[in-house]
């Protein structure tokens, strides 16, 4: 089990094919983690690693990926995660994928480094849509489950300053201002989500806001299953790295 350590932090991560890389971030909110890809439409990771380096990671504190959780933790904690795995594999620059909280991770991650994120497939994100309560609610199921654990990793203090960073604002995409969307070059591809979770809204509001976005609407059923991931693949093909 392939785990890359940083500190008192173990991220787990596996790998398959070969090819430009691309980097998965899995849905599952909090609990972000590898074996999540499961419940989608298509799984990534078996429809790229045929043409890709597929890199696929549990988040911290989600799967078999662990680290404390901090007073002043938030979006960032995880972005340097991500950037720290890719630096540990010796990638300078990848494409990305990611689900539900995948969105917005996907975005922090443009925002830090937009040299390295070459393109970005951003499935039905989390978005605001008069539904805060449901993600303080997802938030509160897994902070409870690690104090649960009684480790020293863990405080409540540490723990109410993270849900508030994480979930406590008034963003439409949670971590990033749409000022910055709007100015955002790297090439989208955004699957809508139609869900309390993941607002139809949301992912309009990113394909409209972002300059070199396209959406696609139907892809989690019937024919459209394979119509997205072809589309997938073709947005993916015409960008090397």
């Amino acid at each position: 089990m392939p785990t890359f350590t940083r500190g008192e932090i173990k991220i787990h991560f596996e790998e398959y094919g070969e090819g430009d890389p691309i980097l998965l971030i899995a849905p599952g909110g909090m609990r972000s983690a590898i074996s999540m890809w499961h419940h989608g439409p298509w799984n990534p990771i078996d429809a790229l690693q045929g043409q890709y380096r597929v890199i696929a990671m549990d988040q911290r504190n989600a799967g078999d990926s662990v680290a404390p959780v901090a007073v002043g933790d938030n979006w960032d904690t995880y972005t340097a995660d991500q950037l720290a795995l890719m630096d540990h594999l010796g990638i300078d620059q990848f494409h990305v994928a990611g689900m539900c909280i995948g969105g917005p991770y996907i975005l922090n991650l443009i925002k830090h480094a937009p040299e390295r994120v070459t393109s970005a497939l951003v499935l039905q994100t989390i978005g605001r849509d008069e539904n805060r309560d449901i993600f303080f609610a997802m938030y509160d199921m897994w902070a409870e489950d690690l104090l649960a654990a009684k480790s020293d990793n863990f405080s409540p203090e540490a723990m109410a300053s993270l849900r508030h960073a994480m979930f406590d604002n008034e963003l439409p995409l949670f971590c990033v201002e749409d000022a910055f969307v709007s100015q955002c070059q790297t090439p989208m591809l955004v699957f809508a989500g139609n869900d309390i979770y993941h607002p139809n809204s949301s992912s309009k509001h990113l394909a409209a806001l972002a300059p070199n976005a396209q959406l696609i609407e139907n892809w989690k059923e019937g024919a459209g299953v394979a119509q997205g991931l072809d589309r997938a693949l073709q947005f993916l093909s015409l960008i090397h790295i």
